[in-house]
């Protein structure tokens, strides 16, 4: 049975809005940093030029403040309802993933019809994997530090506190998957007018996760393995053995939506409204 909004809100406390959102824009602030500052103060590359000095400023700074602002009211459901996290969860990795593939290939047909040469942006270096091509094995484990990371920000804090102020669950869901996905702001310089055909993926995973804390009362430690087995196959693709990482990206997403479809198959009307 799927849990009610009430009971699936992890207590936040009397967390203002003007905090919030303060959280949120220190967020966005430093993540869009690392595009802007570098290029337009050069002497700033003795901390963004490297791994350390980067994750300070990506995931340090956000990461303090909203442990200032907010506090760990939204975490701590961190761990709970682990059996439920993992059967909901991958249910909705592997459905959203399957969605943001039809939508990818319904665009790139589009894409074919319309300015076939767009679809060559694609081949162009994707920045996150270039900086792996010298250790790949160490950014295959990493993949699921980020992972963990990010969760904790973006669905622990910037969609908890979210959800547990609004009347209901799905807005939330969409508006921190936004931010989410908008936050990936390589993608866009890289490959352009293709970029679209990228950002699918990023929202509907951001969809997943956030689906996945609502219906568990705020688990972040599944979505955050999935979100770095997510990582984790690019870089095996990409440098390990692609046949492996296909297999990393697409059984789980196969198998998630099997689980999926045999849930909402076994709901009765009995059972309430069916989240989306």
């Amino acid at each position: 049975m799927a849990t009610s909004p009430s009971a699936a809100r992890p207590a936040v406390g009397g967390v203002s809005v003007a905090r919030y959102v303060l959280g949120v824009v220190i967020t966005v602030a430093a993540v869009y940093s690392q595009y802007v500052v570098p290029s337009a103060w050069p002497p700033a590359l003795w901390l963004y030029g490297n791994l350390p000095g980067d994750l300070f400023v990506v995931y340090g700074i956000p990461i303090a403040a909203f442990s200032v602002l907010v506090g760990a009211g939204p975490l701590r459901g961190w761990a709970g309802r682990l059996r439920l996290a993992a059967y909901r969860g991958l249910g909705w990795y592997g459905s959203m993933l399957l969605l943001a593939l039809v939508i990818t290939l319904g665009l790139a047909i589009v894409y074919e019809a319309v300015d076939p040469a767009a679809l060559q942006l694609l081949n162009r270096p994707n920045p996150a994997l270039t900086q792996a091509a010298g250790d790949p094995w160490f950014w295959v484990g990493f993949s699921f530090v980020i992972g963990a990371i990010e969760e904790t920000i973006f669905r622990g804090w910037i969609y908890g506190v979210w959800q547990s102020k609004a009347a209901g669950w799905v807005g939330p869901a969409v508006g921190s998957s936004a931010i989410f996905a908008a936050l990936h702001l390589y993608y866009g310089t890289t490959y352009g007018i293709a970029a679209p055909l990228i950002f699918p993926s990023l929202f509907l995973l951001g969809f997943a996760f956030a689906a996945t804390y609502h219906e568990t009362g705020g688990n972040l430690v599944v979505v955050a393995l999935l979100h770095g087995l997510f990582d984790a196959s690019a870089f095996y693709y990409a440098f390990i053995d692609p046949g492996v990482g296909l297999l990393l990206r697409y059984l789980p997403m196969l198998g998630g939506a099997v689980l999926a479809l045999i849930y909402y198959s076994a709901r009765t009307p009995t059972d309430g409204p069916r989240p989306i």
